[in-house]
């Protein structure tokens, strides 16, 4: 297997060093002097002059300089690395048997006002060594996807010496138990593909991966080399509609669409802890989710076919999955695979095809795990078949009260409740295109439809679904949106706020288990103790009562939840209601003995009693704890706005 990392370059002197570290100190000492025995002096862009007789040292790799001090004899030194983000040491080698160590003057100054006694302390040898860096900035670790058994801990982006315990520990616990007592999804090898493995692509993103390294991180930022990987049919498309793009597994997806009457530019640019500027932006593509239609290209969502020659596939699938699978051929199942404990390690949706035939969709970044995890525990049966068919689909959400119009007239069939329930998959004819897998479910409690459509057939069907819902008010949308209308309905996602040590009875999904379906399931005997003793944590919905949007800090995850004052547990993602008009941040409460620190039984009593704050930044805002989405105020507007667009179809 190819390992994600990337030898930092030796020697790289830029024009930006000259411009953002004004002022160094070199501080040499003879090999073998005595302690103490050192010399200063500053250098400045004026001092060095390169072999090659370029004195404007715009760009220079690996040579030979030359240091001139008038109280100094000239001398040659090497330059084995610089880097030149963030302040951090930079190693030369004298040619003529000096160790140097060139140092930032305001880092110096700092180490040596925190720890005087550093000003004592003798180089006695510097060592210069390759440095592995990884396409996120975080370290790999974890379970090879392809050979079972083998582990790697590798690419610690020069934080080895920090993260070397915690990761040992976790690598440890995982070869000799199974699992990491702790969540390390974000370290998880499995996180990437074959597709981050290109070469190139690991030269251009670890290029910009070393300076942002010791850079500020704001919210949702992106980062902008490897992009254009994976593409769905409809991108080009999309790009000149004004659409703007985040990258998840090497995927390309809509943010957001940006008006013609908007400026691109400071879009791009604007960064920032507050309101950001597309708020406008997305708050009017939600509006159009709840009271016409939208179209959101889903096409990165992971897809796998499980097949089988008999009833290999079912008997699998019931052992995998929590939820009961043995439905009647076009329904829909919203379940999770468990592993023993009880915890998620996918949350997926399955449609049933045909009696042997089932249809899986799940995050996609779980495209890696969730085949290597069914590939560990389903047998070895050449009458069952697992394919990722990820690439042979593009996926579009059709969100709003009018997809219902828009799709009936496309396919010429009724696509009422009546005929065509919740949580039902029916393969129609869409325009020209035949062989579309409409399912009634967005993925977000809207009502609407997924179309999972054969490549060939997306842009065909695309541009018949825009054409048909102009009478309708159709217009693009993007994640954003998606997120929005998620989370005021408090619909929970793996990655975010699911992980391999959440339970189904944690947050709050106990329909979604089966525990008397007729057989086991992996992690019913752990969910059996847990229903019995309690669970820990519960999640937890918060509504923001004193938040100012236009003026405060915004809550992107991560905050500490108090209860009563006390510390409770941590935000697991948070956005922005354009219903509720307040903020919506998800999280799990813990109940912490107050004398012992030991965590204790987590009841829907407990929750409801308490008065919660949500600390952003410092700062502690008022909230309102819900175990259940506010559905009254949803429900009353829906059924005001289907009057109201009904009475102007009629019109």
């Amino acid at each position: 297997m190819t390992i994600m990392s990337c030898v930092c370059l030796r020697c790289y002197l830029l024009k930006a060093f000259s411009r953002r570290v004004p002022s160094l100190i070199f501080v040499t000492t003879p090999r073998g002097a005595p302690r103490g025995q050192s010399t200063e002096f500053t250098w400045s862009k004026a001092n060095w002059v390169a072999d090659s007789g370029d004195e404007d040292l715009d760009f220079f790799v690996g040579w030979h300089v030359r240091l001139k001090k008038k109280f100094l004899e000239s001398r040659i030194f090497f330059v084995n690395m610089v880097f030149y983000s963030g302040f951090i040491f930079f190693y030369i080698e004298e040619e003529l048997g000096y160790d140097t160590v060139l140092v930032s003057e305001p880092l110096l100054s700092s180490l040596l006002r925190r720890m005087p006694e550093l000003d004592t302390l003798e180089i006695m040898k510097l060592v210069n060594c390759p440095e592995t860096f990884t396409p996120d900035m975080r370290c790999i670790l974890g379970e090879s996807p392809l050979v079972q058994g083998y582990f790697v801990l590798a690419g610690m982006n020069s934080a080895g010496i920090s993260f070397g315990g915690g990761a040992g520990r976790y690598l440890a616990e995982w070869m000799v138990h199974g699992y990491p007592s702790e969540n390390i999804w974000e370290l998880d090898l499995k996180r990437f593909g074959a597709l981050q493995s290109s070469r190139t692509f690991l030269r251009h993103r670890v290029m910009e991966v070393m300076p942002l390294l010791y850079d500020l991180k704001v919210p949702r930022w992106d980062f902008q080399t490897g992009r254009q990987l994976r593409t769905s049919p409809l991108y080009d498309r999309l790009d000149a509609q004004g659409a703007r793009w985040m990258e998840k597994h090497g995927f390309e997806r809509p943010k957001y669409f940006v008006p013609p009457d908007k400026d691109l530019l400071a879009l791009e640019q604007s960064k920032t802890f507050y309101k950001p500027d597309w708020f406008d932006i997305v708050e009017s593509e939600v509006k159009c989710c709840k009271e016409a239609v939208c179209v959101i290209d889903m096409s990165s969502f992971t897809k796998f076919e499980i097949t089988s020659t008999g009833d290999q596939a079912l008997e699998v699938l019931q052992y995998l999955f929590s939820n009961d699978l043995d439905v009647p051929v076009g329904h829909i199942v919203h379940t999770g695979m468990l592993n023993e404990g009880g915890g998620y390690e996918n949350d997926c949706s399955i449609a049933r095809l045909s009696k042997r035939s089932f249809f899986m969709i799940s995050p996609t970044d779980q495209q890696v795990h969730c085949w290597a995890w069914l590939k560990k525990h389903m047998p070895e049966d050449s009458n069952l078949l697992l394919e990722d068919v990820t690439w042979k689909y593009t996926a579009l959400n059709l969100i709003g009260p009018r997809a219902v119009d828009v799709l009936s007239e496309l396919s010429y069939a009724p696509m009422t409740p009546d005929h065509f329930p919740s949580l039902f998959c029916k393969e129609m004819s869409v325009g020209y295109a035949n062989g579309i897998r409409v399912m009634s479910m967005t993925h977000t409690g809207e009502p609407g439809f997924m179309l999972y459509i054969p490549i060939e057939y997306a842009l065909h069907v695309y541009n018949e679904v825009m054409s048909v819902g102009q009478k309708y008010g159709i217009r693009n949308a993007g994640y954003y949106a998606l997120r929005s209308l998620r989370i005021e309905k408090f619909f929970a996602f793996w990655g975010q706020d699911l992980n391999t040590l959440t339970t189904p009875l944690e947050c709050g999904r106990e329909s979604r288990v089966k525990l008397e379906k007729g057989m086991d399931f992996m992690g019913r005997d752990a969910l059996l103790q847990q229903k019995q003793n309690g669970v820990y944590k519960r999640l937890t919905m918060f509504i923001l009562d004193d938040h100012d949007t236009d003026l405060d800090l915004w809550p992107w995850w991560g905050e500490p939840i108090y209860r009563n004052g006390q510390y409770a547990g941590k935000t697991t993602s948070s956005a922005y209601s354009y219903t509720l008009e307040r903020h919506v941040c998800l999280g799990f409460v813990h109940n912490f003995s107050e004398d012992t620190g030991e965590e204790q039984v987590v009841t829907a009593d407990f929750i409801n009693r308490g008065e919660y704050e949500i600390d952003i930044a410092g700062h502690r805002f008022q909230a309102k704890a819900k175990l259940y989405p506010v559905t009254s105020l949803f429900t009353h507007k829906r059924r005001k706005d289907d009057v109201e667009l009904s009475d102007l179809h009629g019109k």
